[in-house]
């Protein structure tokens, strides 16, 4: 009889996947160098809530897109499709309904079925959780925020944009949901600057090595496919104590780097954990048509920036 049964240890394997390292195993073996370096501090800003949770003004940032019909196949179940991707911060009105999506992310789409949007779009539940007095109050506006790969763009265009709503809007904390691993750090570098302006965050993630990396002051970590840190699929009552543990963790954190993860397991198994961009997993063959794939997708990204540049 093995210790790992005998003292009823989990798998070895039953452990947070290290995302950092599959995206880049992944991408030398399609054959590109030059490995992404993400981003990384070693000092973390941290701003306690200014007021109780319960009378404080609460903003959503996501990095979900808005449904663009003839923008390509957005349905669920759909591959990455870099036409349906936004480059610009946006912002939508709270009190309403929206249909906003993840296929333009590299998020898990073999674990997840992307049907329910209240895995990575928690809107709803935060008007529940106004309506009940658990939030003061949700600003009149949720803000979207570009997944971006470059940190100098988010750093010096998208964070004093965010910030210049949340003033606009009363927000005293913000409440992010990160979706792929880009975003992830996307997150993380305006939760960053939230912070050193004065309001408290606190990023809904699924890849905690990405955000533990960056630095910021608080994470709930859920051990969920990419795409559901909101919760489980058409699991509201998962959905509502996965913002819950948010929120407290906004409210109760001690000081900065505070992670919490929660005790939700996504399955019995472990096995969902082996799939996403693991070079061991793939033919050879397999990766050439992938390689071809990201570039066709990369010089779709390319066209629509340059538009969007041109329309500027």
């Amino acid at each position: 009889m093995s210790t790992e049964i005998e003292l009823d240890f989990a798998s070895d394997e039953d452990v947070p996947t290290r995302y950092m390292q599959r995206t880049r195993d992944w991408y030398l073996a399609l054959g590109y160098g030059n490995p992404y370096r993400w981003a990384h501090y070693s000092e973390v800003p941290f701003q306690p809530l200014i007021k109780p949770l319960g009378a404080s003004c609460v903003a959503l940032i996501t990095t979900a897109s808005p449904f663009q019909p003839g923008k390509g196949d957005q349905n669920p179940g759909a591959a990455y499709n870099a036409e349906a991707k936004f480059y610009q911060v946006y912002s939508g009105d709270s009190s309403k309904d929206h249909d906003v999506r993840i296929t333009h992310v590299a998020i898990d789409r073999k674990n997840t079925t992307m049907e329910d949007s209240g895995t990575w779009f928690p809107l709803p539940a935060l008007r529940e959780a106004a309506s009940t007095g658990r939030i003061g109050k949700l600003s009149e506006r949720f803000y979207g925020l570009p997944t971006n790969r470059s940190q100098r763009h988010t750093l010096e265009v998208d964070c004093p944009e965010i910030l210049r709503y949340c003033r606009e809007d009363g927000v005293e904390a913000v409440v992010l949901v990160a979706n792929c691993p880009v975003c992830h750090q996307t997150c993380s570098l305006v939760a960053r600057y939230l912070e050193q302006a004065g309001i408290s965050t606190v990023i809904m993630a699924c890849a905690k090595d990405i955000v533990e990396h960056v630095g910021v002051p608080r994470m709930l970590f859920s051990d969920f496919p990419l795409g559901n840190a909101a919760g489980k699929p058409k699991d509201k009552a998962s959905q509502a104590f996965t913002l819950e543990l948010a929120l407290r963790t906004l409210e109760c954190a001690p000081a900065e780097r505070t992670t919490v993860q929660s005790p939700l397991r996504w399955s019995d198994s472990h096995t969902w954990k082996r799939d996403y961009s693991n070079v061991e997993c793939v033919q050879p063959e397999e990766l050439a048509r992938l390689r071809a794939e990201n570039d066709r997708a990369k010089e779709a990204a390319k066209k629509l920036r340059e538009v969007l540049s041109r329309a500027d």
